[in-house]
């Protein structure tokens, strides 16, 4: 039965043409939207835990009261040994000090004045160390425009287009003039040795990364550290194993009544983080709702048309004895053919864009201009496992609810009318 539908379908264009492309076409957007969007979340998900966050992050209490303000004066102590506490309990995962700061830097001329100088934001991480997977989670050795990475204390980097702002040539002297964990002033000499980009607007108008031993002794924190951060080893966010190391952790370090003692969140409780992860998924549970009543809608006006036409091959079968339900059980069993190949067909076009996007990403750097937010001037698509298969639910329930739709007009016809039609 199933070939005799299928060789049907085949030599009756008109039966099967129309309706494989409209499911092709709707299939391929749905299959590129998920994609899109998937490279989207996946832009801001690694920008934040990279950047800012990790995929948990340890603080004090009162640290993460006022996080956003980066207040290191609350900051973590005895750093060495809560990361001998935290690889010895978690293993498989990569923990990494960090510090985050911000101040002025001044450029001197060569009679030490005031040449010209910036707000910069300063990230302090593990440079000096060659075990540190550091450089590669920042992706730093794609980032070097220009000189080497600091090898020695006194050593920085900036952003290659702070570097053009302000003048300053590799192996120049910057004055880093910031706050210390006390409250007081703190100014310390650096030697320029390379520039980055980082290819994050954020970051590239006014960047610094120093090692972290450095800005411990800049900002006399002998031992500390503003925060640690916590990665996977395959560097892929799990929100529910997550939250499980931060329950596990918190019960075994958290003190309530102690503002300094230690506190693991995960990436979803950063800020902004949780309200993004649900948007980008109510937007793609939209889509999908939104092209299967669409798609039902075009193909159900198609069944109509296919159902006027076929008018006269309908009343043979049911003169000859056919059951009603049999012809429309048949119809169905075409309107699946339809779906599965043109699910098939669209899947494959929608995959194909969509690697192409994943390769090439589209440059919005014109829209980042001004943007605070960490996320990549170039979006890309990203092609994954469910993307194989997640057209098909529109593809199968369009058409197969637009022919059933279309269908029941098989239960009104009247046996005693076929033979008037057959006489005609």
């Amino acid at each position: 039965m199933i070939k005799f539908l299928l060789k049907g379908l085949l030599r009756d264009r008109s039966r099967s043409l129309f309706p494989v492309l409209v499911v092709v076409a709707g299939v391929a957007l749905t299959v590129l939207g998920y994609c899109w969007i998937k490279g989207a979340q996946n832009e801001m998900v690694s920008g934040s835990a990279h950047f800012s966050h990790g995929h948990v992050k340890i603080m004090t209490q009162a640290y993460a009261r006022e996080a956003d303000q980066v207040p290191n004066d609350l900051g973590l102590v005895n750093v060495a040994s809560l990361l001998e506490d935290l690889n010895a309990e978690y293993p498989d995962m990569i923990w990494l000090p960090r510090i985050q700061f911000g101040g002025l830097l001044d450029i001197p001329d060569e009679n030490g004045e005031t040449r010209a100088q910036g707000p910069v934001v300063g990230m302090a991480i593990r440079l000096f160390d060659e075990e540190s997977p550091e450089r590669n989670i920042l992706n730093l050795d794609n980032s070097l425009v220009s000189g080497r990475f600091p090898d020695k204390s006194g050593e920085i980097l900036i952003s290659d287009a702070f570097a053009k702002k302000l003048g300053v040539a590799i192996g120049e002297t910057a004055t880093l003039i910031g706050s210390s964990a006390y409250g007081g002033m703190a100014m310390s000499n650096f030697r320029v040795v390379g520039t980055l980009r980082f290819g994050v607007a954020v970051l590239d108008r006014g960047a610094m990364v120093a090692d972290v031993s450095d800005i411990q002794y800049t900002l006399d924190m002998p031992d500390g550290a503003g925060e640690i951060l916590g990665f996977f080893e395959d560097d892929i966010y799990d929100d529910k194993q997550a939250h499980q190391i931060a329950a596990e952790f918190n019960e075994a370090h958290l003190q309530p009544a102690d503002e300094f003692s230690p506190v693991m969140k995960t990436l979803r409780e950063a800020s902004g983080v949780a309200y993004m992860l649900d948007m980008t998924k109510g937007i793609f549970t939209a889509m999908i709702l939104l092209f299967v009543f669409v798609m039902s809608m075009v193909l159900w006006n198609a069944g109509l048309i296919s159902a006027l036409r076929r008018y006269g091959e309908i009343g043979v079968r049911l003169a000859i004895g056919e059951d009603k339900g049999h012809i429309y059980r048949a119809m169905l069993a075409e309107a699946l053919m339809i779906g599965i190949i043109g699910s098939a067909l669209g899947t494959l076009l929608g995959l194909a864009a969509s690697y192409y996007l994943q390769t090439k990403g589209i440059d919005i750097s014109g829209m980042m201009q001004n943007a605070s937010m960490i996320l990549s001037n170039v979006m890309r698509a990203r092609v994954t496992p469910v993307a194989f298969i997640v057209g098909f639910l529109p593809g199968l329930m369009a058409t197969l609810l637009g022919t059933a739709i279309a269908g029941i007009g098989i239960y009104k016809r009247q046996t005693s009318q076929l033979f008037k039609e057959l006489e005609v």
